[in-house]
């Protein structure tokens, strides 16, 4: 493969992931709203109505992030997937067996513990892009 066509299909598959982050932002982003809307329709705002605006918020900043660095933090996700755990839990916590309460807080604690233990790896070992 020659370097021109190495170029473009590197032009190409970077145009293609903006267009996806940038879908990705705006359905976000009407989604957010969509909830803006139904918590003024009903005139009540819940906890889970505030940890799903949370998670849209992340999942914008994570947009936000990528497309400024082009690298996509690990720990963002992980912060998603325990807001989203916690979420789950109360909404549905009556209708839970005791067990699937317990499983969904050992994972939300399993998560946190990955986020300890790669908040130490960065400090420990920091990444450097040149070594």
């Amino acid at each position: 493969m020659t370097d021109k066509a190495k170029n473009m299909a590197h032009t190409s598959l970077v145009a293609i992931e903006n267009s996806g982050l940038i879908v990705i932002a705006i359905a976000t982003t009407l989604a957010m709203i969509k909830e803006v809307m139904h918590m003024i329709m009903i005139w009540d705002v819940t906890l889970a109505d505030l940890l799903l605006m949370f998670i849209y918020l992340e999942v914008l900043t994570m947009v936000g992030i990528y497309l400024e660095s082009h690298r996509l933090p690990v720990r963002l996700p992980i912060y998603i997937a325990i807001v989203a755990l916690a979420r789950y839990l109360i909404l549905d916590m009556k209708e839970l067996e005791v067990w699937e309460m317990i499983a969904i807080t050992a994972a939300a604690l399993l998560l946190g513990l990955t986020v300890l233990v790669l908040r130490y790896g960065h400090v420990k070992f920091p990444y450097s892009r040149h070594e």
